[in-house]
């Protein structure tokens, strides 16, 4: 990994980006490609993860976070990243989509209740906001929370939830006023033990195979008024608030999967002999390698850029979701593009299980599809540089 000037990093930014390192290849590596092909959820990973600091790396120490900035964040996340993308995006959700809108929108008792335990990680936590017919258009959803006294009733059915199948606690968005179309939307905290949760059919998918995605059903579920997060109708602010981090982390992870992809390739290129002399040294892998290697270190600096914006709200408010984006839509795109430029390098054996490279390869499309498409982040981009809300 570069070190870049212009983002000098602390020492302790640096011990935090080592540990993770160190973690990752004794730890993840050994057991990436069995998981990866069994879709079992690694559960003692990322229960050591917890225990090092890594599943709440921004929260307060007094919630039971590591109490570091976004930059550190980021930095172990590449980390967990490059060696398994299943791994990371676990890490991803349960930072910036979990504990990063309670910290931001919840109260003194919420952050006791529902942040602590996630961000030590004894338990994880999930952000379920899509739909079986509400994906990118977010103000649809159909999922009905109804006041009844102290209580909302909801029903409902979510999809594609990251986590889904183990969270004990979920941040979930339904329809409070449907009349109000997107500004109808509420947001609530649920315990996953309560009669009327109901964990649905598992996603079969075709990267990230560890991380666990499934369905979530709502029966008659009783949620009390102090697990609203938020007011009533507040919901889909806090959504697209936290996707803002969300897209950070995915970036991050982008990275971290084109890191291992890039350097896969770049040592086979070194390696492999064909027609007397190394691939690397024919003009035609050689530019592969130059075009991967310049969009890794561009990401990179979206990445850094936008972490630091972030951190800057957190002094001045405001928003960050252009810088968001911009990273979220790079680094994604430059994760498949350099994930199939590795294939590419390595002929049949990178089409094969025997290497890593294909598992980068399917990893890297989703970073293209969750926490907003990439039509969606160019939306945001172009919307803001146009002025439009």
């Amino acid at each position: 990994m570069s070190e870049l000037a212009i983002f000098p990093l602390t020492s302790e930014h640096k011990m935090l980006r080592d540990a993770a390192r160190d973690f990752a290849r004794k730890e993840i590596a050994p057991i990436a490609a069995e998981f990866d092909e069994s879709g079992e959820f690694p559960y003692k990973t990322i229960k050591k993860m917890g225990e090092m600091g890594f599943m709440g790396i921004e929260v307060p120490e007094n919630y039971g976070g590591a109490g570091m900035d976004t930059l550190a964040y980021v930095l172990a996340l590449e980390e967990i990243c490059k060696v398994d993308a299943s791994h990371g995006v676990i890490m991803s959700v349960n930072n910036s989509l979990y504990c990063h809108g309670l910290l931001k929108f919840g109260t003194e008792e919420q952050k006791q209740r529902f942040v602590s335990p996630v961000a030590s990680g004894q338990v994880i936590g999930a952000y379920s906001l899509t739909e079986p017919m509400s994906g990118s258009d977010a103000g649809t959803i159909k999922t009905r929370a109804v006041r009844a006294g102290d209580e909302y009733i909801i029903n409902g059915r979510k999809s594609w939830v990251t986590s889904g199948p183990v969270a004990e606690f979920v941040v979930l968005f339904a329809m409070t006023d449907p009349q109000q179309g997107h500004k109808g939307v509420s947001a609530f905290l649920i315990d996953t033990k309560q009669p009327g949760f109901v964990r649905g059919k598992k996603e079969p998918k075709l990267g990230i195979r560890a991380s666990a995605t499934s369905e979530l059903l709502f029966e008659d579920y009783r949620c009390p008024i102090e697990n609203r997060l938020g007011a009533e109708g507040e919901g889909f602010k806090i959504a697209m608030t936290v996707l803002d981090a969300g897209r950070i982390g995915i970036a991050s992870q982008a990275l971290g999967i084109a890191e291992a992809a890039y350097e896969a390739a770049r040592q086979y290129a070194g390696e492999r002999e064909a027609f007397g002399q190394k691939i690397g040294q024919f003009q035609g892998t050689g530019f592969k390698i130059a075009d991967m290697k310049t969009r890794i270190e561009a990401s990179r600096l979206l990445i850094y850029n936008a972490a630091l914006a972030k951190e800057k709200t957190k002094h001045n408010g405001g928003r960050y979701s252009q810088e968001a984006a911009m990273a979220k839509l790079f680094a994604s795109e430059t994760a498949m593009f350099v994930a199939h430029q590795a294939v590419q390098i390595h002929g049949g054996m990178g089409y094969s299980k025997e290497l890593p490279v294909e598992r980068y390869f399917r990893d890297a499309k989703i970073t293209e599809i969750y926490e907003g498409t990439s039509e969606i982040q160019r939306m945001v981009i172009s919307r803001a540089e146009m002025g439009l809300r």
